[in-house]
């Protein structure tokens, strides 16, 4: 591990999508992981589990949770939340109340805040959607998500907190969640049979999907590094389209083409119809650039799932 690297790290929303692959690649890179969430799941090799509910947690408790820590990174979120209430607690209330617990620390952890391209909100096709683009998210979910991501680079901004928010495009690959159409398109693929045949109705949407491991090692790679203050695109930085996506993972599934027949209406659609981050700042401020092809993160999510 490089001295640069911190020697302990904490996972707020350790146990989700995201979070068990951070702490699994903090992990590999030789740092202490504690990873933090309401509840435990599956134990997560490489790291300790501690049950705390952050968006109800008091400032002190929290603080307590990451104080010994020297990298903070807050993985946790929820696109399927019900309702306005739930949705701003998951989102905004807790990185406020972590940026707080955070800035009461004698010895200041890094901060990396995980965003969403959809903070952006909806572009025109053929759009590269750099870090300067101007943001006007459609949904709720983008809208709460935006906020947080706000309110770290504010705090930093101030001097209270050393954050920096890597606002990432869809994720994919193994552990994909069933709220999410591919981990959801899996499931219903397992459940396809002659007696029981796949109606499939996929939205002629091109959005970049980039593996959840290139995710985690850009998360590695950010906490090593000093871009403090600093709002970097996680992507593949290709559009993909979704009918292409579907194909593919209905390859993969080894599921009959025949049991597979196409729906005849489009799906309702969040967020935009196209997405396409631009991720040259990534490449220049922290080496990074994703590795995992498209079809390999397909194959590994269905073998998961």
């Amino acid at each position: 591990m490089n001295d640069a690297h911190a020697s302990s790290a904490v996972v707020i929303g350790g146990t989700g999508f995201l979070g068990r692959h951070i702490c699994t690649a903090l992990a590999a890179h030789g740092y202490d992981v504690l990873a933090v969430a309401r509840k435990s799941v599956q134990p997560i090799p490489g790291a300790r589990f501690l049950p705390l509910d952050v968006a109800s947690a008091t400032v002190e408790d929290i603080a307590e949770a990451v104080g010994s820590a020297d990298l903070v990174v807050n993985a946790a979120g929820d696109i399927g939340a019900d309702g306005e209430e739930r949705m701003t607690a998951e989102h905004v209330l807790l990185v406020d109340q972590l940026v707080r617990a955070v800035s009461t620390l004698r010895r200041r952890p890094r901060l990396l805040q995980l965003g969403t391209v959809h903070e952006y909100g909806p572009v025109p096709e053929g759009t590269a959607i750099a870090e300067d683009h101007p943001t006007a998210p459609g949904s709720l979910y983008a809208r709460t998500k935006l906020a947080s991501s706000r309110i770290v680079l504010d705090a930093t901004e101030a001097g209270r907190v050393d954050g920096c928010v890597l606002r990432l495009t869809n994720g994919c690959g193994p552990g994909a969640p069933l709220h999410g159409f591919l981990g959801r398109l899996a499931a219903q693929l397992r459940a396809t049979s002659e007696d029981a045949p796949l109606t499939l109705t996929v939205v002629d949407d091109q959005r970049d999907f980039v593996d959840v491991r290139d995710i985690a090692e850009a998360v590695v790679l950010a906490a090593g590094t000093r871009a403090t203050g600093r709002l970097i695109n996680i992507g593949s930085g290709t559009a993909t389209s979704m009918r292409e996506l579907a194909g593919i993972l209905v390859s993969v599934s080894g599921v009959p083409p025949h049991l597979v027949r196409k729906g005849q209406a489009p799906v309702h659609s969040k967020g935009g119809a196209w997405t396409q981050a631009d991720i040259r700042l990534a490449r220049g401020l922290l080496g990074w650039s994703p590795r995992v092809p498209l079809e390999r993160s397909l194959r590994d999510l269905w073998a998961a799932s």
